[in-house]
């Protein structure tokens, strides 16, 4: 943030100069008052100059011991700092002037006054409506009016007025529970829960679903298929880097399972490791996602030996990386723990790596099936290609319905009629 420099501080620094009666005092403030007008354009110059000048004139002014002078040379370095705003530096400039504050009749004492006499009219309006109120009742009704009142609405056809929905709060509390209760991935349930409120559109629009939730789901749903889209086309482009598919999967753990709620910021947990994607699991442990190339891979994800098909050597490079960083995970617990709060004890890892289409000559199935053979036997790692990720990411969107024929489909013999 850039010092703040204007009409108001200046002032500020003239009264600290007239004030001041020692001679080098006098000349850090003039020193000051030339800085700020020392722009060739006319403006009021600030900057950090300005910070470390009236710093050095408080320094003389207390080395000379004039107090009142370092009160008002710290005041204008709290109003250049932004620590102060104008009324308060006012208000610290009247009680050295003349020693009282404004009168009450003003400034914060009328906004004061003005809200007890609202609430004095709420009050007497709600006891004419309900004269047997208790007094527990007439707090709450004060209460939800203090709630509403942070929906304020200005009408556009009523210049100068401002309406108070009533009721307003009471939905926006309903409908930030189901942003929370429902899991979807919105950053500030709170937040969008007001927007929502304050719209008209979105309110028709839940007013006709008996709870919201569909409007909501479905408006998730589709942000969801979208950034899949967003994913496949990196995903199928052979020249996309690591870092492009890593940019892709920024955000959106919930490709990945149920099982994870977030993607951790931290990435650099152990000296010398730098994790892809690290995921939370609800219980606080960890999932490291490894990432390698998708269609821009070079070289086979599987061989034949032996006559079946195995990983080649850069899925288990791939995998071996994975498990290292496990072991620097597991022998830092103690410390992540400590410093990050997250548990690593259990960390596991999933490597995306590759694509059916950069071994067209292998049937897809076939890879699949080689690298679910593979996983079976690795207890902390497992390792899918890009495209199954996103196989299983639209099965998740399409509904239990459709992962359901997915199964069916995948299994390696008919289903056994009778």
């Amino acid at each position: 943030m850039q010092p703040r420099a204007d009409a108001t501080l200046e002032q500020q620094v003239q009264i600290a100069a007239e004030a001041a009666a020692d001679a080098g005092t006098g000349e850090c403030l003039a020193a000051v008052a030339r800085h700020l007008r020392s722009d060739p354009r006319g403006n009021i110059r600030g900057g950090k100059k300005l910070l470390g000048l009236l710093a050095e004139a408080r320094g003389k002014a207390a080395a000379a011991g004039e107090w009142q002078v370092v009160r008002l040379v710290q005041d204008a370095l709290d109003y250049a700092e932004g620590r102060i705003l104008k009324p308060e530096l006012d208000d610290r400039l009247r009680l050295f002037r003349d020693g009282e504050r404004r009168s009450g009749g003003g400034g914060i004492g009328g906004i004061v006054a003005a809200g007890y006499a609202q609430a004095a009219d709420a009050c007497e309006s709600y006891l004419a409506e309900q004269p047997q109120a208790s007094a527990r009742e007439l707090s709450d009704r004060l209460r939800s009016l203090e709630r509403d009142a942070r929906f304020l609405e200005a009408p556009a056809d009523r210049p100068g007025r401002y309406v108070v929905p009533r009721g307003s709060a009471e939905i926006a509390l309903w409908l930030e529970r189901i942003l929370r209760d429902g899991r979807i991935d919105i950053e500030d349930p709170a937040e969008a829960a007001k927007r929502i409120t304050t719209s008209p559109e979105a309110l028709a629009l839940l007013a006709a679903d008996d709870e919201g939730r569909l409007l909501l789901r479905a408006a998730e749903l589709r942000r969801r298929a979208a950034g899949l889209e967003e994913l496949r086309k990196v995903v199928e482009d052979p020249d996309a880097s690591e870092h492009d598919l890593q940019r892709a999967l920024h955000g959106q753990p919930w490709i990945f399972g149920g099982r994870y709620v977030a993607e951790f910021a931290q990435r650099r947990l152990v000296p010398g490791d730098e994790l892809d994607i690290p995921l939370l699991r609800g219980d606080g442990s960890l999932h490291v996602v490894e990432l390698k190339r998708a269609r821009g891979l070079q070289g086979a994800l599987v061989k034949k030996h032996r006559g079946a098909w195995v990983p080649t050597a850069q899925v288990h490079d791939a995998v071996g990386q994975a498990v290292n960083y496990l072991v620097g995970l597991d022998e830092n617990r103690d410390r992540i723990r400590e410093e990050f709060g997250i548990e690593t004890r259990r960390a596991s890892a999933l490597v995306l790596v590759g694509h059916p289409d950069v071994q067209s000559d292998v049937p897809e199935k076939e890879i699949n099936e080689a690298l679910r053979t593979f996983n079976s036997h690795v207890s902390r790692v497992e390792v899918l290609t890009y495209k199954e990720l996103l196989d299983n990411a639209r099965l998740s969107l399409a509904g239990p319905a459709h992962a359901e024929e997915r199964r069916v489909r995948d299994r390696p013999y008919p289903a056994l009629r009778p």
